[in-house]
């Protein structure tokens, strides 16, 4: 039953009036949480499985500049070897035709550096071609997992939209009519349903009483407290769990 409570301006509204509405705002806002525990988990695994992927492709892209740098390194070590190999001939001639022993000697040792420089090239070039094949055996592994989380997420975000489509006309209708029912309540009063709802496990901010028990956290109430909220004369919270208590007819009050 649609509550006829109203928020006029400068002017008081009854106890009563306040908690049919926010009794309503309660059977609307769990209406659409048991929409929501259809979908289930769902909306949370695409997010992880879209952060995963996300994470892949930099990953990837981080790999990839490696194996280029790598590349890079090999393709310039390559080259230092030439150039040394050149030098080496150059000055292995140079000795030849050389008019002393101190020049033959200065060209020694520009040999012998020149090789060392060819030793540590290879050596490079050695390191290099290892890690670069590291490299490309990640890049494989993770182009192997990126796939299988894209036809994962692929097939998440197609149950949720099958799941979706079928709840949200009736989902944006309670959405519709949730806020219309917040116009109605007073700021204060919204706002304490609000931190209630969002501190509670189930989402209940207003209760019934069940069993002579809140029905929230299902501690007794003492019988002069349950007629207290029968009479509808203030608003009152679990001293227990601190949701709002209203009686079991409330929604059928006129």
């Amino acid at each position: 039953m649609t509550t006829q409570y109203q928020k006029p301006e400068g002017k008081d509204v009854p106890v009563e009036e306040k908690l049919k509405a926010l009794f309503e705002l309660q059977s609307v806002v769990s209406e659409v949480d048991k929409i929501k525990t259809l979908r289930g988990e769902l909306p949370l695994e695409v997010q992880d499985l879209e952060d995963e992927i996300a994470g892949l492709r930099t990953r990837l892209n981080n790999y990839e500049d490696d194996v280029k740098n790598l590349e890079t390194s090999i393709a310039n070590r390559k080259t230092q070897i030439k150039e040394s190999q050149a030098l080496i001939a150059k000055y292995t001639e140079q000795q030849n035709n050389v008019r002393n022993n101190r020049e033959y000697d200065s060209l020694s040792k520009e040999i012998e550096f020149q090789t060392l420089e060819i030793e540590l090239s290879e050596k490079r070039i050695k390191e290099f071609t290892q890690e670069l094949g590291n490299k490309k055996q990640s890049i494989d592994a993770a182009k192997v997992t990126l796939g299988e989380r894209e036809e994962d997420l692929s097939t998440k975000k197609r149950d949720l939209e099958e799941i979706t489509a079928e709840t949200q006309v009736e989902e944006e209708k309670l959405y519709s009519k949730a806020e219309k029912i917040e116009g109605m309540i007073e700021n204060r009063l919204l706002t304490a349903f609000k931190r209630i709802r969002k501190n509670a496990r189930n989402g209940l901010a207003v209760v019934t009483i069940q069993r002579d028990a809140c029905g929230g956290c299902f501690n007794k109430i003492p019988p002069q407290r349950q007629l207290d909220i029968a009479n509808r004369k203030k608003v009152i919270v679990c001293e227990y769990c601190g949701r709002i208590l209203v009686d079991n007819n409330i929604a059928g009050v006129e």
